[in-house]
C-alpha cells in the first residue's frame, strides 16, 4: 500500500479509563468503560469512536459511488452501531450495523450503492471476514 494519509493517536493512563488523543491535538478524549460494561461511563470509548469513523468512512464511500452513478446523495446519511461482545475464545469481538439512508433515490437504488459503498470502504474492507458488518439501507 503506498499511503496518502497517516493518523497517530496515542493512549495514556488506565487504558479505557485513561486518555486518549491525537498526535496533533486536534481531538483529546478522557475514556471511560460504559456503565453495561462494569465502568462509570463518563467518558468516550473505543466502540463509540469506531463508530463515528465508520459511519463517516462509510458515507464518503457511499458519496464517491452515488457520484459516479449519479445518484442525489442529498440529505443522505449513514448511521453506525457497534457492538462488543465476548467470543468462543475468552477474547471479545465486535459487530457492526450500517443504517443507510438516501431519501432522494428508491431503496433498490439506495440498497445497489450501499453494496457498492461497502465494496469500496476502507472500514468495510478491514473487517470484511473480521466480524460481522451488516449494511442496512432505512428509509430516513
Amino acid at each position: 500500500m503506498d499511503p496518502l494519509y497517516t493518523a497517530e493517536a496515542l493512549s495514556v493512563g488506565d487504558a479505557r479509563n485513561g486518555q486518549a488523543y491525537l498526535a496533533d491535538r486536534s481531538l483529546d478524549l478522557k475514556m471511560s468503560v460504559p456503565k453495561e460494561m462494569g465502568g462509570e461511563g463518563n467518558g468516550a470509548n473505543p466502540e463509540q469512536l469506531f463508530a463515528l469513523g465508520y459511519a463517516a468512512c462509510f458515507h464518503s464511500a457511499l458519496k464517491l459511488v452515488a457520484g459516479k452513478a449519479k445518484a442525489d446523495t442529498t440529505d443522505s446519511a449513514v448511521g453506525a452501531r457497534v457492538s462488543i461482545g465476548s467470543n468462543d475464545q475468552g477474547g471479545f469481538q465486535l459487530a457492526v450495523v450500517l443504517e443507510v439512508s438516501i431519501p432522494n433515490v428508491s431503496l433498490d437504488k439506495a440498497q445497489e450503492l450501499a453494496d457498492a459503498a461497502h465494496q469500496v470502504c476502507p472500514y468495510s474492507n478491514a473487517t470484511r471476514g473480521n466480524i460481522d458488518v451488516q449494511v442496512n439501507v432505512v428509509e430516513d
